[in-house]
């Protein structure tokens, strides 16, 4: 049995990967600070078959805030810390990037410094992201190509978690593993991400609107291989390690919204608005680092995580939390 702090364990991933620590028999706290960016009673719905069970502590509170992480770490130590509180999104980055240097920057900061007083025995998984890489390195990305040209004030948050990461485990030897996600998607996703905006677009019959001409490229991850490769890095963690997680095959948007037209049996009607600020052209995972050492496969291709995604939407609706078919 293992005790883990999950940092936005009531978010779209952190909610389900505390279900599965807690199905493992481990301690979970979650630290959240069920904020507005979308709807929080979505958040307080993912977890609510959590609460009052054994094992299961949550603390409403910001990764900021001292006396919040003061709180979380009377519980340590801690044998894992899962970060992944943020504030997500490229395009509303661009719009408050204060706001997303001072949670994603300062936040890490504070919390990095409480875990190397607290708990520094403790593994850290940080949950990084492909849009690190930007729009100048070859495809597919490779974690070597430092990701030094992000295009958005979220991505270069994500990139500045990384190195203070690198820079905590140089002074203080914590173990880090930063994961580079890929364009996760699944049951919970937050409303505002493609797959769970063109699903309700298109099943509502409305416009679906799309930014450029649609030929932008993903590699969409479904949710149950991002939570293997999470527990995979949690059992190898070690030094400082990247590893990207990602499906490591790519779509492009329009062939996305015809997949999910296809899964409701509904048609799309595409609407082409500008591109936004900090969008990039492609993202496509090299994934032969996380195979080695993680022994990270992806199973869930994009055609079957879009129908399973479909499923659980039309079963629960865009409100309903759910669980994974």
């Amino acid at each position: 049995m293992s005790r883990v702090l999950i940092t936005g364990g009531a978010g779209f991933i952190g909610s389900q990967l505390s279900e599965k620590r807690l199905q493992a028999g481990d301690d979970v706290v979650v630290l959240d600070n069920f904020n507005d960016f979308y709807d929080p009673s979505l958040k307080e719905r993912n977890i609510e078959s959590l609460v009052g069970q054994d094992g299961f502590s949550l603390i409403r509170g910001d990764i900021r805030d001292n006396s919040a992480l003061e709180t979380a770490f009377e519980r340590a130590p801690f044998d894992f810390l899962v970060h992944l509180a943020a504030m997500p999104g490229v395009r509303p980055s661009v719009q408050k990037p204060d706001l997303y240097y001072d949670v994603n920057c300062t936040g890490t900061v504070r919390l990095f410094d409480w875990v190397a007083k607290a708990s520094p025995g403790c593994k850290v998984i940080f949950g990084s992201s492909s849009s690190v890489y930007g729009d100048q390195c070859p495809t597919p990305f490779k974690e070597e190509m430092t990701g030094d040209c992000p295009i958005s004030p979220y991505a270069a948050s994500k990139r500045a978690g990384e190195l203070q990461a690198y820079v905590h485990h140089r002074i203080y030897g914590l173990n880090v593993c930063c994961l580079r996600f890929f364009t996760v998607y699944g049951p919970r996703q937050r409303p505002e991400m493609a797959i769970h905006k063109f699903t309700r677009q298109i099943n509502e019959g409305e416009e679906v609107v799309v930014y450029g001409d649609g030929t932008a490229i993903r590699d969409f991850t479904y949710i149950t291989d991002i939570l293997d490769g999470i527990e995979r890095a949690m059992e190898n963690a070690s030094g400082f390690q990247i590893f990207n997680l990602g499906e490591s095959r790519t779509i492009s948007i329009l062939e996305t919204i015809d997949l999910i037209a296809k899964s409701l049996g509904k048609k799309a009607r595409v609407r082409h608005d500008p591109p936004c600020e900090g969008d990039v052209p492609i993202t496509f995972a090299d994934l032969t680092l996380a195979r080695k050492e993680l022994g990270y496969n992806p199973k869930v291709d994009v055609a079957a995580g879009v129908d399973a995604f479909v499923r659980w939407f039309l079963e629960q609706g865009a409100g309903g939390n759910g669980a994974l078919p």
